[in-house]
Formats: structure tokens, sequence, C-alpha cells
């Protein structure tokens, strides 16, 4: 184990060198703009990497910069040298990780190894939790639960967390293996839409209206069956042999068909289905699967962009969009959403002073980082009640959910809507989650 760990950290040094101490990266950077720390910097974070490579500090001692590391990765995007940080992230991550293995509880061990390994992979579980929290939030559960006095049994984070979870997957609701034949009189493409664990549980009908949508201009559209969750947490977590296992599973179940794409509607989900071949740089037969899997994968914004969404309806909107962090630094994708919002009659775009900046969401760091991750969602909720907007346009699950966490923080509900580009999309093409 000690020799894969270093093996890890070795890698890790070895990209460290790319960087030139410019210092580029440091107003880019959240946790160095509301932590005011080198250490909590890329430049900073990379210098602790190579001392611990060196042995001039421990791994340790490296674990808690690392771990407030949101990985929003805007520093690659300002970076002259174009040093891999993300790629050194992961790999400092699964030092960490087998490091820590050794001396973490058997209790926290078996938690860390369910969830992983066993609760997002698994599409029948996520269901029935997705399940179990549609029932939570339709019954009058969810009301009672943050009525006077029980809300304040409710920790603070939990409880603004909860107010945003609002659109949970009903009972016996399955995707899985069905067909959606294309509604347009243009030829149609054939397509494949990952669903996500996450988004599919919580965020199922924004998942439906997707589909929806991609019918509209022209798609057949597959829910290609055994499908898993996509192993982005399960990287950022130092856990790169389960990453791998996920990625080839769904390299696998999406090769069975021939697609013209791979479509995601998660920021997040489609930056880590993009990146499947850097978990193969030592498997060659892997690495050439995942290459070509990966050159199919598009967000949906790219192709309702590309073949020109028709929009029926006008909306007063004042429009503020909050672009997923993974969405713009890893898969490049910056122009399509912001020319769909702007392409509907009505709408009054409104850019955010520092739209780049990450909401502060990072898969689990809000949970795991609470504190931390609500300073930067402070900066982020300042920049958008500036902007007078009524309407939050999110692209990715963790920033929708982060964004209404935000409106419910700063008690913006009657003034200020949160809603994922799909949902808006569909609202102006009179689309609904059981077909237009």
């Amino acid at each position: 184990m000690k020799a894969q760990e270093n093996v890890y950290l070795k890698k890790a040094a070895d990209l460290t060198y790319d960087c030139v101490q410019c210092g580029y990266c440091l107003p880019s950077c959240p946790t160095y703009l509301t932590m005011k720390t080198e250490t909590q910097s890329p430049r900073g974070r990379i210098n602790l990497v190579r001392m611990a490579a060196e042995g001039h500090i421990t791994v340790n001692e490296l674990s808690v910069p690392i771990d407030l590391c949101l990985g929003c990765r805007a520093c690659e995007h300002v970076c002259p040298s174009n040093m891999e940080y993300g790629k050194m992230l992961e790999l400092v991550k699964g030092s960490i990780r087998y490091h820590k293995k050794q001396t973490l509880s058997p209790l926290r061990r078996f938690c860390e190894s369910l969830i992983f390994k066993y609760v997002l992979p698994n599409k029948s579980i996520m269901n029935k939790l997705g399940s179990f929290l549609w029932v939570y939030q339709k019954s009058g559960v969810k009301k009672v639960v943050h009525m006077r006095p029980l809300r304040y049994l409710l920790p603070k984070k939990w409880e603004l967390f909860d107010k945003g979870l609002t659109e949970a997957k009903p009972p016996f609701r399955k995707n899985d293996g069905r067909r959606y034949p294309s509604i347009s009189e243009r030829p149609a493409l054939k397509v494949a839409f990952f669903t996500g664990c996450v988004m599919e549980a919580v965020f199922y009908r924004i998942n439906l209206l997707s589909i929806r949508l991609l019918q509209k201009v022209g798609c057949e559209v597959v829910v290609v069956n055994d499908q898993t969750c996509c192993g982005a947490l399960q990287l950022h977590a130092g856990e790169e042999e389960l990453a791998k296992e996920m990625a080839k599973r769904n390299i696998e179940v999406f090769e069975k068909e021939e697609f013209d794409y791979i479509v995601n509607s998660a920021g997040g989900c489609g930056a880590m289905l993009k990146e499947y071949d850097g978990l193969f740089e030592d498997d060659p037969e892997w690495l050439e699967r995942a290459r070509h899997f990966k050159q199919k994968v598009v967000d949906i914004s790219v192709i309702l962009n590309k073949l020109s969404l028709k929009l029926e309806r006008a909306l007063s909107y004042r429009v503020a969009y909050q672009p997923s962090c993974h969405m713009i630094n890893v898969q490049k994708v910056t122009k399509e959403p912001e020319a769909l919002i702007q392409s509907i009659e009505g709408i009054e775009f409104i850019r955010l002073n520092n739209p780049n900046l990450c909401c502060g969401s990072g898969g689990i760091y809000n949970l795991i980082h609470f504190e931390e991750s609500m300073n930067i969602l402070d900066a982020k909720m300042s920049d958008i009640k500036n902007t007078k907007a009524n309407v939050i346009v999110t692209t990715n699950p963790g920033c929708l959910l982060q964004m209404k966490v935000g409106i419910a923080k700063e008690n913006l509900h009657d003034h200020i809507k949160v809603v994922h580009l799909v949902e808006l999309l569909a609202e102006a093409c009179e689309a609904t989650e059981k077909g237009s």
C-alpha cells in the first residue's frame, strides 16, 4: 500500500514542474479568494505536493489543503503554461487515500465502501432512495419538519439542503432501456442519454425534459440499459480503481449500439465522461475504447444549439447564468448555454460580474466542508443579488442544489427561482415531462 501511495505522489510531483509560479491562478481560485492564504491557492498546493514528494512535509500535512480544494479547475483555464492541475489533484488524492486507509476506523471504511461501491453505482438502490425522498417531499412530512419547533432540531446545513431538494424521482418510474422517437420532421440523429446516478434519483424531471427537448430537435433518444454512475465522486475521493470500474462498465454498455452522440445534462458527469481516457494511460486497449467513447460525449446545450431548438413562447424573466465549473473548464462548453438563453424572446440576460467563480458545491464539498462552501456561496450570492435577476440558470445538479441553498440562506424564495437550463428551455418550448 505504501508503494502505491508513493507512486501516486511521484506522478503528481512530476506534473508540478510545469508550474512557473507566476500567480495568474490566484484571482481565479475560490478558496484563495475566501481563505486568503497561499496554502489554499493552486500555486501553494503545487508547492506543497513537491515538498511532500521530496520528504520535507508528510502526506498528513498535505491532506488538509488538498481536501479544501474544490477541484473546480478554474486555475487551468488561466494557466499560461498549461499545467495539468486537475490531473495532479486526483493523483495526490489517490496518495492521500492510500495513506488514510491505514488509519481509518473499520466503521468509516465500511460506510465509505458502502456509498462509493454499492450505493452510487446501483441504479436500483438510487431509485429507491429517490422514491423515499419523493414520498418525504410529497406527503407533507417535509413541511412538518421545517415547522417550529422541529426545525431547530435540524442542523443548519441539513435544513438548507433539504429546502433545495424538491424534485425526487416518483416511485416505480423507469427510464432504463426505453427508446424515445424523434418528433421532428428533420432526419433523426440517434443519441444515447446518460442519466447519471444523483441526477436520475433527485432531479428525475430534468432528465425527462432533456429527453423531450432532444426529441423536438430531431433525435431518437435511447436510455441505455445497465449504465451506471460516471465515477466522478469516487475519483474525487481518491478511489481511482472504483472510478475505473464505473468507466469500464459505462464504456461497455454504450458500445453495444452505434450512436451519433452520448448526451448528458449534468456538467460534472459530462466532464468525467470526457476524461475517461485519463484513467487508462497504462492500459492501451481500454485507452483506445475510452477515446472512442469520449469523442461522442456532449452536453445537451451543444446539441440543442447545433440543431436550432425551436422556441415557441416568450418569457419575461431577468436571467443570470451560473455556469458549471466542469462544463466550462473541462468540457469547454461556454457559448452554447448563453446563446440558448438569449434566444428566448422576452428574456433579459444579465451577465454576472464574475460568472466563472465556483458556487462552492464541488460534488460533496458542500457537505464535507460546509462553512468553507458557504463562504464561497456568499460571494456568489452577492454577485447575483447585484444583478437583480429573478431567475438563476445552472447546468449541473450540484450547482442547482447549491444555488437553491443560497436562495434559502438569503430568504429570497419570493424573489428568485433557480432552474436548470433544460427547465427554462422546456418552458419556452411548452414541453412537459409527459410530452409536448
